[in-house]
């Protein structure tokens, strides 16, 4: 009797173990902004590992059947996800080296920031959550003869954003009607001719779900308008993951994931403050008219993210 009730109980583990993984799945392609949705799609990738793990529970108890089904919703989960894992191979074009970090207002060390754009010879930095104070603190830290080329819009608490660059900027915009601060500038870069740079920090989800979707939809517009006879880099906090439909709209066109061109896999950035490490990766570095060669996370210390340093080649004038 014992026995049966554990073998039931087995059962029932790895049934709901199989219905996580299928609900991942179902959250990926969701367009819903329903906030519990919203949140729950930031989840995906763990939630299809409960597909592996009913799988081989059924298995164990050669339940052959329920076997089949959660190996079906795995191999759907894997489809999701593989294109982070798959290397396009090496690229030819101008190389440039962009970061992209959120400060936590002036929490950020700045000293630590700059020493990375020095070792790693930044050439693009996209920043979020810029205040006055962290502004003042990177420029004694050294910053500005590093980057001297800047299009900076602070704000007292979030809403501060910044573009450092190795090359002049122009045409520098600031889009209104957003919450938070978006950015764009014009680099030359020698060899690849003009370059679209935009640095954006659309609302979290928690703030709203619907000034969420609709802020990332009035971005994905923005990119769609960039000029198509130039390579463009878009960095910023987007506040979504890969798991998200509504971010994914925005690769629908000529921009590519620095994450998944290169093959990076899931580069978890947020939230670096707590006892737990990083679950999701919503900080992203966006490429138009050239590739992602190499990405991979930084650690920013008082910081609740990790920085994000993408290796791109871009296409030549």
């Amino acid at each position: 009797m014992k026995s049966k009730v554990v073998r039931v109980g087995a059962v029932v583990l790895a049934g709901m173990a199989a219905a996580a993984g299928l609900l991942g799945v179902a959250l990926h392609f969701s367009r819903s902004s329903a906030e519990l949705l919203v949140l729950a799609a930031s989840m995906t990738p763990y939630l299809l590992i409960g597909a592996l793990v009913g799988a081989v529970v059924f298995a164990g108890l050669r339940q052959w059947i329920g076997a089949g089904v959660a190996m079906l919703v795995l191999g759907l989960g894997i489809w999701t996800q593989a294109p982070l894992y798959v290397d396009r191979g090496s690229a030819d074009g101008v190389a440039v080296t962009v970061m992209q970090a959120n400060l936590l207002f002036d929490g950020a060390d700045p000293r630590v920031l700059v020493d990375e754009v020095r070792e790693r010879k930044i050439t693009l930095l996209t920043v979020n959550e810029l205040t006055p104070a962290a502004i003042e603190e990177l420029g004694r830290a050294g910053l500005d003869q590093l980057l001297p080329h800047r299009y900076l819009s602070p704000g007292r608490t979030a809403t501060g954003t910044g573009i450092w660059s190795s090359y002049p900027l122009s045409d520098t915009v600031e889009y209104d009607g957003y919450v938070l601060n978006q950015l764009s500038a014009t680099a030359t870069i020698p060899g690849a001719g003009p370059v679209t740079v935009y640095a954006f920090h659309p609302v979290p989800p928690v703030y709203g779900t619907e000034v969420w979707n609709d802020e990332l939809s009035r971005l994905q517009r923005i990119l769609e308008q960039s000029p198509a006879d130039r390579p463009a880099i878009a960095g910023g906090d987007f506040n979504a993951t890969y798991d998200h439909a509504q971010f994914r709209r925005m690769l629908s066109g000529r921009f590519g994931d620095a994450a998944e061109q290169s093959g990076a896999g899931h580069l978890a950035t947020y939230p670096t403050d707590k006892r737990f490490p990083p679950l999701v990766g919503i900080d992203h570095i966006l490429v138009a008219q050239g590739r992602a060669t190499a990405v991979e996370t930084v650690p920013m210390p008082g910081a609740d993210h990790r920085a994000l340093v993408a290796e791109v080649r871009l296409r030549a004038a």
